[in-house]
């Protein structure tokens, strides 16, 4: 990896990402010998610009960051790492230097997934989410049922868009059913994960 570190007085930036949920986590700043040494231990290794020294993140507090992959950019002058944090990456003791949580975010999913709680937990809204929540499990499934069987039925025939349609009442509706037996689409995707191994 040919990195230029001559633009910025011998120093790179370095963007930390998890590998797994895609946030930022942090910016720090690597040398020569902090790339190397990152190489070798496998664990994030900065120059630290306060404490003129390597500085490899977690030597005190334990919560390293495993390294995944390390790129460079197109101007060969910044670093893209990928890692695996172990506990909270800022040394304020958040997941992220920015004060946010290092949650796994599907985008709009997450969000439709945030609106169906919302509808759970709040019954007396007069949604139609609401009401499946409160005729019950057995109400919730019987829908996803038919869901599935529409959704087989339009694969049959050409129209792309109700099959479209189709799909996302099932998706919507399988949504449902997992916050109604107390899961989150987070636990299919590990799930998958676990089998993809």
């Amino acid at each position: 990896m040919n990195i230029n570190f001559d633009i910025s007085n011998g120093l790179a930036p370095a963007i930390i990402q998890d590998a797994k949920t895609k946030n930022v986590l942090m910016l720090g700043y690597m040398n020569q010998e902090s790339v190397k040494k990152t190489m070798e231990t496998k664990k994030v290794t900065f120059y630290s610009r306060s404490k003129k020294r390597l500085w490899t993140k977690g030597e005190e507090s334990g919560s390293f960051l495993n390294l995944v992959s390390m790129d460079v950019d197109c101007d060969q002058d910044t670093l893209l790492i990928m890692v695996q944090p172990v506990g909270p990456t800022c040394h304020k003791g958040t997941d992220t230097c920015w004060d946010k949580q290092n949650l796994p975010s599907y985008g709009f999913l997450s969000h439709l997934e945030d609106v169906i709680t919302e509808r759970k937990e709040n019954l007396n809204d007069d949604s139609y989410t609401a009401s499946l929540f409160k005729k019950g499990i057995n109400k919730i499934a019987q829908k996803v049922g038919e869901e599935a069987v529409e959704l087989v039925i339009e694969s049959k025939d050409n129209n792309d868009d109700l099959f479209i349609n189709e799909g996302a009442d099932l998706l919507y509706h399988y949504l449902i059913l997992l916050q109604a037996k107390g899961f989150k689409l987070e636990d299919v995707v590990k799930c998958l994960e676990d089998r993809h191994k």
